[in-house]
């Protein structure tokens, strides 16, 4: 017989839930918070649903201790990207050892392992002590305003997000920041070449002088956590018809960022690139504008939780190992709100990709070392 967590992670896998702001008339997030709803429901778990947009809500499953105590967070988001090239995305498909579908690792994985704790935790006994919130978010794959409402009214002494990290407990993660880039030219007919100025070759010198940056990024010493910044060109767009000189082109682009820099200093890197580039040619014509920024996130560095979960991880037979991701997470959110947190969640690969999967074995040490984090956490040992 399946284990109880693993057959309701393919009944989440099975449910489409993709976002609605990625996707035009996607699904969205109703049907898999209604289906997390009733499950909590049938386990004894007091559930709150909140309304962050029509038809898209957060759920919430709360667990009090018998006596007082810490409070503890456990956060997933339940939508996932889009599904294009894939042959069946929601038939979770199990194939030594591992559930493939959409969303599987990213991060219904983690949600299903965040369920199953709260759930096995209500069936036999209940919370010793404190308070434990299961926190079900919509859009985290988009503009995260399922978490932003979240810190709005909940608060907790700490949390995890269960986002898909090998099992590995991150301490921290790395930003962005989103820039566009226009280029100007003349738009001429492609055979009077003295009259027409390219916007797309003048792109081009920008992009030579955003990938030599990017190296340079990359080859700067290392932050412990979070590793070294990145960038790269996200998307471009330019031109009109084959015999006509493109008199714009516009470039979106993407900046990783760690700890120490500045809120907007892909902005003004770029803005440093075209000046240069202007004074190299004082006919190049080009601009640049802010778009979105996700700040980097550390877990601060005395924080009891991340030695709790080694040590719940150790207690189920896992080597427990330390460390940064280099993709953004609502831990970000959580953080900035006063809720120290770590991002921990189980193995696979393929996330956003046509063949997704998670390491089915990894979703139940993950349920069983979160029972073990809740206990000893919210009775504040």
């Amino acid at each position: 017989m399946a284990d109880s967590t693993i057959q309701f992670l393919r009944d989440l896998i099975a449910i489409n839930s993709v976002n609605p702001s990625l996707v035009h008339e996607a699904a969205g997030e109703n049907e898999i918070a209604t289906a997390i709803a009733a499950k909590l429901r049938a386990g004894s778990v007091d559930v709150k649903i909140e309304q962050v947009v029509p038809d898209r809500a957060n759920v919430f499953g709360v667990l009090e201790g018998k006596q007082e105590g810490r409070s503890l967070m456990w956060c997933g988001h339940m939508d996932t990207v889009g599904v294009a090239g894939m042959e069946s995305p929601f038939d979770p498909i199990e194939k030594e050892g591992r559930i493939y579908g959409r969303g599987s690792q990213d991060m219904k994985g983690g949600l299903a392992a965040m369920i199953g704790a709260i759930l096995d935790l209500s069936k036999n006994g209940g919370l010793p002590a404190g308070r434990l919130i299961l926190a079900a978010v919509v859009d985290e794959e988009y503009a995260s305003i399922g978490a932003e409402a979240l810190v709005r009214t909940w608060k907790a002494d700490a949390a995890v997000v269960g986002e898909p990290t090998d099992m590995k407990i991150a301490v921290g993660h790395k930003g962005f920041q989103w820039v566009e880039v226009m280029t100007e030219g003349i738009a001429a007919h492609g055979s009077r070449p003295a009259d027409g100025r390219d916007a797309i070759v003048r792109m081009g010198r920008v992009l030579s002088r955003l990938e030599k940056l990017d190296r340079e990024l990359q080859s700067r010493p290392p932050h412990p956590v979070h590793g070294t910044a990145s960038l790269h060109a996200s998307l471009i767009a330019g031109g009109r018809e084959l015999s006509t000189y493109p008199d714009q082109c516009t470039l979106e682009m993407e900046r990783r960022t760690i700890e120490g820099e500045a809120g907007q200093c892909a902005l003004e890197e770029v803005q440093n690139i075209i000046r240069d580039l202007r004074r190299e040619d004082p006919e190049f014509r080009s601009s640049a504008r802010f778009l979105f920024s996700r700040a980097p996130y550390l877990t601060p560095a005395d924080h009891v939780l991340p030695r709790m979960m080694e040590s719940a991880l150790t207690k189920k037979g896992t080597q427990p190992v330390r460390g940064g991701m280099s993709f953004w997470t609502d831990a970000g959110i959580l953080g900035e709100a006063g809720i120290p947190s770590v991002v921990f969640g189980p193995g696979g690969a393929g996330l956003h990709s046509v063949s997704e999967y998670v390491i089915a074995e990894d979703v139940i040490t993950c349920r069983d070392a979160l029972i073990e984090l809740a206990k000893e956490f919210c009775c504040g040992k």
